[in-house]
């Protein structure tokens, strides 16, 4: 049974290579650490300047967690297969048919990864002409999550690709355990009131 604790998701087990399990765990934790960041720093960009004392470079602050949030979060969400691809399609087939839809989507995808990698490098490279202010930071340092991001979804939609013509897509998962609730000692059940067993009275 896998731990109730665990960030990897364990949906569609076959198509997951086990070595990559801590790269999905990690990217969890950084989308929950940027999402933490951004919230806090638009916090305390609001009281900043509610007091008059703003911070200025917060909005950079914010501005870096918010798009790395993003673009971090697509990449898992790829490989946790929670989007960017028709799922109610796909999982209304069998066989051959399901075979030849996933490895269509997943191809799709692909290309779109391919897309981020390509323009994400030629913009990173172009960023740094152009800077952030009032810091001077390289604009390439916001950039870089694009083709971070579509290196990502090609690692984890290639995963997929070979774990499942390797494995079948269409693979059958066991309902989840229903929670275990451990009763506790001196506590009885209350009995059912009359009323409710036999409809009260006539």
């Amino acid at each position: 049974m896998a731990d109730e604790r665990s960030l990897v998701l364990q949906r569609q087990r076959q198509l997951k290579w086990k070595q990559l399990d801590w790269l999905e765990s990690l990217l969890m934790l950084l989308c929950g650490f940027t999402l933490f960041a951004f919230s806090l720093s638009v916090v305390c960009d609001i009281v900043t300047r509610e007091i008059g004392r703003p911070w200025l470079w917060l909005q950079e602050v914010t501005s870096t967690f918010f798009i790395y949030g993003i673009f971090i979060g697509t990449g898992v969400a790829t490989r946790r297969n929670d989007h960017l691809y028709l799922t109610a399609v796909a999982d209304s087939l069998h066989g051959r048919p399901r075979l030849v839809v996933e490895t269509a989507i997943r191809l799709v995808v692909l290309g779109v990864a391919g897309a981020l990698i390509f323009f994400g490098w030629l913009n990173f490279l172009r960023g740094f002409a152009s800077f952030r202010m009032p810091s001077l930071t390289p604009i390439a340092s916001l950039y870089a999550a694009i083709p971070l991001c579509g290196l990502l979804i090609a690692l984890f939609t290639l995963e997929q690709l070979v774990n499942g013509w390797r494995n079948g897509f269409d693979h059958y998962e066991a309902p989840a355990e229903p929670p275990s609730i451990t009763p506790i000692d001196g506590i009885e059940t209350p009995a059912a009131p009359p009323d409710a067993i036999g409809g009260g009275r006539p």
